[in-house]
Formats: structure tokens, sequence, C-alpha cells
């Protein structure tokens, strides 16, 4: 038995007999406390996919949340919660981590011990440079999959164009009817997704906040309707959101009360987005991905 296998199974038989055999009383709503507490309580195999945006450590200004660890005392803190995140995920199921890059190598090297490594996303984003540095770029979402057989689906995003003559930017080296009627296959680089600018679309008191359609493209990779999305760290309730919109289950925790409280009120608000019976992300008035199996 391999160590990855061995550790799944370790992590399926921790906690045999959580508080919630069902997940009524947790379901589709952000829930005020540790998500350890919360995942603790969970049946293990019963989530779909799981995404984590955990505090980068960087001294944020959160109201509630302790953003200035030793390094040492975080990786540990961010070990236990992987471990018991693989034990409620699906063996199909997918762990997203969002954080920067300078954290994200050493996280990788947790989850590689427990889990399969699908793709490092890169989402570019415009950052100012901090003394001697290259200017930051991008911010990563780790990919990984409880075990190599897991739920996977191709997503699409429309053609890029040029903003003056609406012309297509890629030419297919002038085999144009390669292009796809709809728009290219997303891959591993997200340039299309722009950060959360305007105040009215952010919470009060909260420094990083998501935009709704990035967590969306993430469900739509990983997940089909009814699935189970579960966000550890619910902060402004973006991924609440999103699973709203695309007709998803959700399950979220947070340990600021004033952050539960806006987010559940935005996932109240939020409607489901639907072509006919397909579900697609929207921004604008725009579709921004759809998965390849729906058009």
């Amino acid at each position: 038995m391999s160590l990855v296998e061995r550790d799944t199974e370790t992590l399926s038989n921790t906690h045999s007999q959580p508080k919630h055999s069902t997940l009524g009383d947790v379901l589709n709503k952000v829930n005020l406390g540790d998500c350890l507490d919360l995942m603790k309580s969970m049946p293990a195999n019963s989530v779909q996919t799981i995404f984590a945006d955990p505090p980068f450590n960087l001294n944020k200004k959160y109201t509630t949340y302790k953003d200035n660890l030793a390094l040492e005392e975080y990786f540990n803190w961010t070990k236990c919660w992987i471990k018991e995140g693989l034990r409620v995920l699906k063996p199909d199921g997918s762990f997203f981590i969002y954080n920067i890059p300078r954290l994200l190598i050493r996280t990788s090297n947790i989850l590689s011990d427990y889990a399969h490594f699908r793709h490092w996303i890169a989402w570019q984003s415009v950052g100012r440079p901090l003394g001697k540095t290259l200017q930051p770029s991008h911010y990563g979402i780790l990919f990984y999959t409880k075990t190599d057989k897991s739920k996977f689906y191709d997503v699409r995003a429309p053609h890029k164009k040029c903003p003056k003559c609406d012309s297509f930017l890629k030419d297919y080296g002038g085999k144009a009817y390669l292009r796809h009627d709809f728009g290219y296959q997303v891959g591993d680089v997200w340039d299309d997704i722009h950060r959360v600018r305007h105040k009215n679309k952010r919470i009060l008191n909260h420094p990083c906040q998501l935009p709704v359609h990035l967590i969306e493209r993430v469900i739509l990779i990983s997940t089909d309707p009814n699935d189970i999305v579960l966000d550890i760290f619910a902060g402004g309730g973006s991924a609440a959101v999103a699973a709203k919109q695309l007709g998803r289950q959700y399950i979220g925790a947070d340990i600021d009360p004033d952050y539960c409280r806006a987010a559940n009120k935005k996932m109240s608000e939020a409607q489901k987005t639907q072509l006919g019976d397909i579900f697609v992300s929207m921004h604008l008035g725009k579709i921004i991905s759809l998965r390849n199996v729906d058009i």
C-alpha cells in the first residue's frame, strides 16, 4: 500500500462517529466557528470539492484572525486542516488552496504526502514590488485530488479579442476553422479574471476578497450540480455565492461573526445563473466560464 493510499485510509477512519452524521444542520450556510471543529464533526467522504483561502500570514488587518504566526506554527496548523479536509473529501474529490507562491511551495510539500498533484494554477494579478524583488504578477491555486480517479471537467472561456477592432487575438496560424465556436479551453494560467476593485462589491473590514467568478471556474472544473462544496475560510462569502449561483450545495466556516453574517446575507441574495438547464459562470452580463460537456 502506498503512502497516499495508507494515509487516505487512516484519514477516512479518523473521527468515525462525527457529531453531524448527516449534514443538514451545517449545509448551505456559513457556520460560525473554527474550520477544524466543523470538519471533525462531519462524516468522512462527504464533500466533493474543498476550496481554501487561508490567511497569508502577512499581518493583514483582519478583525478576528491572527495573521502573524511563526512560520512553523503556521505550517503545523496548515497540515492539520489539510489532513482533516482530506478525510471529509470524497474519493473522487478535489482540493484547491489559494495563497501566495512562497507559502504554496511549502503547502504543496504537505499535500503531496497525502494527495495527488494535478496543477498549479496561476491567477495573473497586478501587485506592487516590495523592495529588491520582481513585481509579483500572480497568486497561485494548488489543485490536488484525493485519489488519481477524480471528477474533472474541461472548461471554456470566451475567445480573446482586440478591444479596438474586435478581431480575434489568436489566428491559429491561418487555420481559423480550428477555433471553437464559443471559446478556448482554459489552461493553468488565468489572466481573464480581475480583482474585486469596487467598494460596493466588498464587505467591510475584510482585506482579501476573491471574485465570485474565479471560484466558479474552480467549481465548474471539479463538480456537478448538487455536489457539496466546502469552504473552510469563508471570509467575504465569494465561494458561498459561487456555489449557489451554480446550483451546488455549500458548507462554509469562519471564526468571525461579522464575516459570517455578511457572507450569509450575500448568499441569501444570490440567484442561480443558468442558460436553460445549464449552469454557467457570468460576470457583468457575459459568460466567463462554462463546462465543455455542457456546450
